[in-house]
């Protein structure tokens, strides 16, 4: 059991490239309908939402709050608060943690979804009809994924933002034209922001596929299918922020 758990580790890498491939080659062949493609991107950006709203302006809230008391101990005033807040959740922060729910609430519907299709051979019935599963199941919910996570970030970040000048102002009266600084960040910040999107856009939905793929053994399949999408997709999350970050940074 061991030994066989290992191997499959090992193959992983292999397979999930092997999924992506044949997904950008079935994306390529035949585009999905744009009919398709916004009901995918309705559906994850109403389950995930409210999930990311309340998510990153605690963060948001909790930063700034945390960040401004510790810097009153060793800066003169908090002007640079917000600029210093915002570099990080443009850079770091809001790409990451958007990912990180949309692994959550995303990957695991992608995975019980095709779970569920595999095991009562739905799968079986699209191959019988000559229908490419990965064409029909999932090249749109990868493209509304890619989408979504630059759009979902995009909200995230505007929501701490304004959760953290909302308690700047009140708690330490911090402007908040004076909050609302882009200072410190460059184009360099908003690249690795911006490729952290596009990466995790592309390895959420893959990772959640390719465990709903390999389901098995009827509704307890599904249950650890989608156990693992969730494990796998936020392990890849995190592997793949540190590799772009140290990378980029390094350059």
């Amino acid at each position: 059991m061991v030994s066989g758990g290992i191997s499959q580790a090992r193959l992983l890498p292999l397979r999930l490239l092997g999924l992506l491939g044949e997904t950008m080659r079935a994306m390529i062949k035949r585009p999905p309908s744009l009919a398709r493609l916004l009901d995918q991107m309705h559906n994850i950006g109403n389950r995930s939402l409210v999930f990311i709203s309340v998510t990153l302006g605690f963060l948001g809230l909790i930063s700034v709050y945390q960040g401004s008391i510790q810097a009153q101990k060793v800066l003169p005033d908090l002007s640079m608060v917000g600029a210093t807040f915002i570099n990080v959740m443009i850079s770091e922060f809001g790409p990451t943690i958007t990912a990180l729910m949309i692994a959550t609430r995303v990957g695991s519907g992608i995975a019980a979804e095709l779970g569920a299709m595999v095991v009562t051979e739905q799968v079986e019935a699209l191959k019988m009809t000559n229908t490419d599963p990965i064409e029909f199941v999932v090249v749109p919910r990868f493209i509304a994924t890619v989408i979504m996570m630059f759009v979902m970030t995009v909200y995230g970040v505007l929501v701490a933002v304004l959760a953290g000048m909302v308690i700047a102002d009140l708690r330490f009266q911090v402007n908040p034209s004076t909050f609302l600084s882009l200072g410190m960040t460059g184009w360099s910040d908003l690249c690795v922001g911006l490729i952290k999107c596009f990466a995790y856009g592309v390895a959420i939905p893959i990772i959640a596929a390719d465990a709903g793929f390999h389901a098995s053994g009827g509704s307890e399949g599904v249950g650890q299918a989608t156990t693992r999408a969730v494990v796998n997709t936020l392990f890849a999350v995190i592997i793949l922020d540190f590799i772009i970050a140290g990378g980029w940074y390094l350059l």
